[in-house]
Order: C-alpha cells, then structure tokens, then sequence
C-alpha cells in the first residue's frame, strides 16, 4: 500500500484531490478522516499541513506526497522531487509599504522583513549581499509592516490582491512555486511500483490538460495546407467523405490559440467543426 501525504485543506488540497479523481482513484470517506484508503487502488491518503508533508515523506510516514515547491525549498528535508504538477502556481516575493520609493535591493539593507520563510529568504539576502533581520511570523505576514513589526515582508503571492489590501507592492521575485510530488528516497520495489502505476495515471492525465479533440470536413485539394496548421500528436487522421473532393479530418489542437487556428480553418473551407474536450490521453 502506497501512501501519499496531501494538504488538509485549502487551494492545493482541492487541485490535488481533483487530480486523483482525474486518475480514476476513489476514496472511502469515513468517520475516519485523518488517513483515507483508496477504493480501487492500492493508495491511502494522509491529510497533513502542509508544512509537515516534507518532514512526513522524509521520515517514511509517507511514502510520497504533494506540497508546494516552497514548502519543498524552505524545509530542506531528505526528499526528492518526482514530478511538477503544474497546479497551484504562486510566486515567493519581497513586498514593501506601498508608499515607499524603491530603487533596488538596496532598500532592503538593515530592514526588518517579516515571513514564514526563513530559510529561503535568508539563502537569497546572503546570496545578493544584503544584511536584513528576518523576522519569523506563522500567522498573517501581510499585516507585518501596517501594525510596525516590519518594514516589508516576504510572502506568497498569488494575484497580489492581499497585497494591495494591505497597501503593499510586490518589489522582487525570489522564486516561481508550482505543486510538486515528493518522495521517499528509500520506497521498496513494491511501492515503488504502484508509484510509477499513478505516475502514469498521471501523465495521462496531464498529456490531456488545455487540448481538444477536433473533428471536420474540409476540401481534399485544401488538406495539405490545413495539415501545416494542425500536425496533431503525429498527423491528423484523414478519411474519404462519401461526396467527392471532401475528407473528414480528425487531429488534437491545443486550447492556446485555438479559436486563431479555427478561424484559419473556416478561412480554407472546413465546414461541421466539432470540438471535443480530452479528459486522458495516452502516449
């Protein structure tokens, strides 16, 4: 039985459990709610705060578990990055009283900065030169510098509308955070195996995200032109209609720059456009 830590609550705990929805894993809820087993597959989830998913996959609680990239960064432990999941993107940056005039790094020297990202932080002051007092705060870091506990913090961002709530701007990135799946340098091949089951669970799933199966019939004597705009995974799929000079043709088209490469398509006259969403696709 493999096991995997996710977030008790909140943005990643939603995007995570809809990701093993997405591969086809069922859960049994319960009265039980801390440690949940998988119906269908050989899983049990443990619900964790986030900031002890390191500590939990590093100690052998979990075999495996998902946590955001600063979390990863921040605690430092025993284990390994498996794969980004592409959700739950966030940035780690350095924001100051929206009133202040700023130049540079330079403004944060001899500052006191507020944050629940310490270690981080201080890896990237020492790399840049800069001599700051970090102070440590769990809870709201945003009011820092409104109550006078700090002359800026460093925090998540996300649309940056805490931020402006709290007459805030964001001044420096530090780093780009995304959800990613840690694990267990020392799993069994047993465990390890039911790994790389979900891990291909997984990427079947991600092959699948923003495309769309589409189907139309266009001109023959135009085929050639509309195969340079959608080439598909490999080619497109092509079919003789049953009235002469058509063909129907299938390919997957990717959502970014969809409706530009529709209306190429109509300009070379294909006609019965029909657009499928792709839920998993196998490589």
């Amino acid at each position: 039985m493999l096991r995997i830590a996710i977030q008790t609550k909140g943005r990643l705990n939603d995007d995570s459990m809809f990701l093993l929805q997405e591969t086809g894993i069922k859960l049994e809820f319960g009265k039980r709610q801390l440690l949940q087993p998988a119906k269908n597959f050989p899983l049990e989830v443990l619900f964790l705060r986030d900031d002890d998913i390191p500590q939990s996959v590093a100690d052998g609680v979990s075999d495996i578990g998902i946590v955001g990239e600063n979390e990863f960064a921040e605690k430092k432990k025993n284990v390994k990055i498996i794969k980004r999941l592409g959700f739950s993107k966030c940035r780690l940056s350095l924001a100051i009283p929206k009133a202040a005039e700023y130049k540079g790094l330079e403004w944060f020297q001899g500052k006191i900065i507020a944050t629940s990202y310490p270690k981080i932080l201080e890896d990237f002051l020492k790399s840049k030169n800069i001599k700051a007092e970090i102070h440590v705060i769990t809870g709201s870091v945003e009011i820092a510098p409104g109550i006078g506990l700090s002359d800026a913090i460093f925090d998540i961002v996300s649309s940056g509308s805490t931020l402006i709530t709290n007459h805030l701007k964001e001044v420096e990135v530090v780093m780009k955070s995304e959800a990613v799946l840690i694990g267990n340098p020392n799993m069994s091949d047993e465990k390890q195996a039911v790994l790389d089951e979900l891990l291909f669970r997984i990427e079947a799933v991600q092959q699948a995200d923003d495309k769309n199966y589409v189907l139309m019939n266009v001109p023959s004597d135009k085929i050639k032109e509309i195969v340079e705009l959608i080439p598909g995974m490999k080619s497109p799929t092509i079919m003789p209609l049953a009235k002469e000079g058509w063909s129907s043709l299938h390919a997957v088209i990717s959502e970014k720059g969809f409706w530009d490469i529709i209306g190429k398509l109509k300009s070379l006259g294909a006609e019965g456009i029909l657009v499928i969403p792709i839920e998993k696709m196998i490589l």
